[in-house]
């Protein structure tokens, strides 16, 4: 079983940045591909990005792709996106995820466990 809680998230001008962190329970992290979705108000969730259990191999959304970092530190059970010149469209809710195995994946359903969420609003 694996508990992951967000934070980080607020309100940040367009052209900001924000880092948010994912802060997982057990000795297990490190066997978990790792992965962060959004949802926006009105719209279904979608994918971010994704880390190995390593961190050397990253995947990330066309949407958020030269602007977006994902990283992680397994000796402090911790994953990391690092947004950099953000949109009012970036807003949403966003969550980390974590599944088993090695193959990194972007379709939600393979991702195990779930955190709350933390809100990302960008103004205009």
């Amino acid at each position: 079983q694996v508990q992951l809680v967000e934070s980080g998230g607020g309100l940040v001008q367009a052209g900001g940045s924000l880092r948010l962190s994912c802060t997982a329970s057990g000795r297990t992290f490190s066997s978990h591909v790792m992965g962060w979705f959004r949802q926006a108000p009105g719209k279904e969730r979608e994918f971010v990005g994704a880390i190995s259990t390593t961190g050397g191999t990253t995947h990330y959304a066309d949407s958020v792709k030269g602007r977006f970092t994902i990283s992680r530190d397994n000796a402090q059970n911790t994953l990391y996106l690092q947004m950099n010149s953000l949109k009012p469209e970036d807003t949403a809710v966003y969550h980390c995820a974590a599944k088993w195995g090695t193959v990194l994946v972007a379709r939600e359903e393979h991702y195990n466990y779930w955190g709350q969420g933390t809100q990302v609003t960008v103004s205009s």
